[in-house]
């Protein structure tokens, strides 16, 4: 069974990203990652933290003094509804016709084209 997973804005996408590197992680942790990546506050992390939790996108361990946060949903689930959000708002759910479009308008390898040669050929069977 597929779990639904909350809609994520950008900003907390770059949150993720930090503790999908690594878990549990300290809000402090996060912080000062972040802060090498962006200019970002630390109460506007803190908010990220914030909405990620609410939305139990990320879990927070209270036990001890210091909380730390988790990801409930791997970047994997996270990509894939995404990208089904995605194909619903600009081709109003057609996969096909996304497909399409997405092969149609972007250019690829050589090694990218058999990579997607092999996984048609793997649905095909």
């Amino acid at each position: 069974m597929t779990r639904e997973v909350p809609s994520i804005s950008q900003a907390e996408w770059e949150v993720m990203k930090v503790l999908w590197g690594k878990s549990p992680q300290t809000a402090n942790a996060v912080i000062s990652s972040m802060r090498e990546q962006t200019e970002w506050s630390p109460k506007t992390i803190r908010t990220l933290l914030d909405r990620l939790t609410q939305k139990e996108v990320i879990d927070v361990n209270k036990e001890k003094k210091v909380y730390t946060f988790s990801p409930l949903y791997s970047e994997d689930e996270c990509q894939r509804a995404e990208a089904q959000s995605l194909i619903k708002k600009i081709r109003g759910g057609t996969m096909k016709s996304a497909l399409i479009q997405f092969i149609e308008d972007d250019s690829f390898s050589e090694k990218e084209i058999e990579e997607l040669r092999s996984i048609l050929d793997k649905k095909n069977k």
